[in-house]
């Protein structure tokens, strides 16, 4: 595991550090071929550049976030905003974290992704770039 990630991780409480350590753990197990590294302050796995997956810790709990997620049509993801892609679940007990739920958003990742690697470049616009 990157050493930056693993250092986030446990910078969190007891609670937050387990589910923390779970989702670190099924997003690399199940994004073999991505980058991670500590984006904006909170890690971030990405493919060929383009953010894919992340997680942070907020006020409402850790918050996992598929930067395509919109796309998967995932009733446990909350999609916020009409802008961008995102979708998202927070999670403040490590009993609330699904496996299966999360496996298959990996997934539907690697197949459907919205172009953030060239989002300034296009001046805001966000383009599909698989499906």
């Amino acid at each position: 595991m990157n050493s930056d990630i693993q250092n986030y991780n446990t910078s969190q409480s007891e609670s937050d550090q387990m589910i923390c350590e779970k989702l670190s753990e099924l997003i690399n197990e199940n994004l073999t071929d991505a980058e991670s590294k500590i984006w904006h302050a909170h890690p971030v796995w990405f493919l060929d550049e383009n953010p894919i997956v992340g997680y942070s810790k907020q006020k409402k709990g850790i918050r996992l976030m598929f930067w395509s997620g919109k796309s998967f049509n995932e009733e446990f993801l909350n999609i916020n905003g009409e802008k961008f892609q995102d979708a998202s679940v927070f999670y403040n007990n490590i009993a609330e974290v699904n496996e299966n739920d999360i496996k298959k958003s990996l997934e539907k990742s690697k197949e459907i992704q919205w172009d953030y690697k060239n989002l300034v470049k296009r001046k805001g616009e966000l383009i599909l770039i698989k499906k």
